[in-house]
């Protein structure tokens, strides 16, 4: 396959992806803002979402006041935002109008009505008049994206590429997610025992849960533990459950695989950088996680995810993007 076709349809998935994504996480607040707290941890709350995206200092920029209205804009249809979702969706389109002639009909169209549909939501202000029905608008069309995906395109080179980009990006964002929620919770030399006391009160119970539901994990954490929600077990569920489909092991166990797919002469300490970061993801032990330091142990994967994309981009695609 050219480098051309495959770097806008790696492109074109990641940023449906990274849409969904920042609609998961601005609803994840949204629910969180309506628990009782103060103005103060709520301001921090809307805040954090600018640390996870790594866009902190353009937002302050931007907006002095940092209000979550401010937030909500910033990261929904600012156009000078690269990850709002206004920007990812017309890129997704833009790559896959690039290369329509590697796609199924049904998978373009669904790619351009997302995209004619979002102008409509947003000249009628529905982000702001209803933001919960607009952030489940966002997750609903990536999932119909996904699935006429898989559901109508031969499984060659083209939908590799395509896997390849939306897992990718998904280890990278939940990745970004978990270190943001958890790292109030790690406190120096804290205990496992004094964090899992976080999550005593009502309060900690409806933040925890809002996390799951935000990543489509509150009924399987459910069916696995059976038990009350404490933060060890969502870090375990959602870092080293393969069975969880947004899990950073089940993410990685898919990007190892399709990379074998394409594998060329280039790419074989990519395949094997892969290959070691799924294999210590499958056996590690989240005791071992949280002794050592959540927060650590989330930078260093995101350092290595970070890697593995610009080795993707240097053995297969054109550029790196900014």
């Amino acid at each position: 396959m050219l480098s051309r076709t495959a770097d806008n349809l790696f492109w074109m998935c990641r940023y449906v992806e990274r849409a969904e994504n920042t609609a998961r996480m601005l609803d994840v607040n949204l629910q969180m803002s309506l628990l009782p707290q103060d103005e103060a941890t709520r301001e921090r709350s809307w805040r954090a979402l600018m640390r996870i995206s790594e866009l902190q200092n353009q937002f302050d920029a931007r907006y002095p006041e940092g209000s979550p209205r401010d937030v909500l804009r910033f990261m929904v249809r600012d156009e000078d935002n690269p990850s709002s979702i206004y920007a990812c969706l017309r890129l997704a389109r833009e790559n896959a109008r690039a290369v329509r002639g590697s796609l199924t009909t049904e998978v373009w169209e669904t790619y351009n009505t997302t995209w004619l549909e979002l102008l409509k939501h947003l000249r009628m202000d529905l982000p702001e008049r209803n933001p919960g029905e607009f952030f489940e608008w966002v997750k609903f069309r990536s999932h119909v994206a996904r699935g006429v995906m898989i559901g109508t395109m031969l499984e060659d080179e083209a939908l590799h590429f395509l896997r390849l980009g939306m897992y990718l990006e998904r280890a990278d964002n939940m990745a970004r997610m978990l270190d943001v929620k958890f790292h109030e919770y790690e406190r120096g030399d804290e205990t496992r025992q004094e964090v899992e006391s976080a999550g005593a009160t009502h309060t900690e119970f409806y933040r925890w849960a809002a996390i799951l539901t935000s990543v489509s994990g509150l009924e399987i954490y459910r069916k696995v533990y059976r038990d009350v929600i404490a933060p060890d077990r969502v870090a375990e569920l959602l870092i080293l459950h393969g069975d969880m489909p947004r899990s950073l092991l089940a993410s990685m166990r898919a990007v190892a695989g399709t990379l074998a797919l394409v594998a060329n002469d280039r790419s074989a300490e990519t395949g094997r950088r892969a290959g070691k970061l799924c294999a210590e993801l499958q056996y590690a032990r989240v005791e071992d996680i949280l002794a050592d330091g959540l927060h650590r142990y989330l930078e260093q994967f995101l350092e290595r995810t970070n890697d593995l994309g610009n080795r993707i981009s240097q053995d297969f695609l054109l550029s790196i993007p900014a």
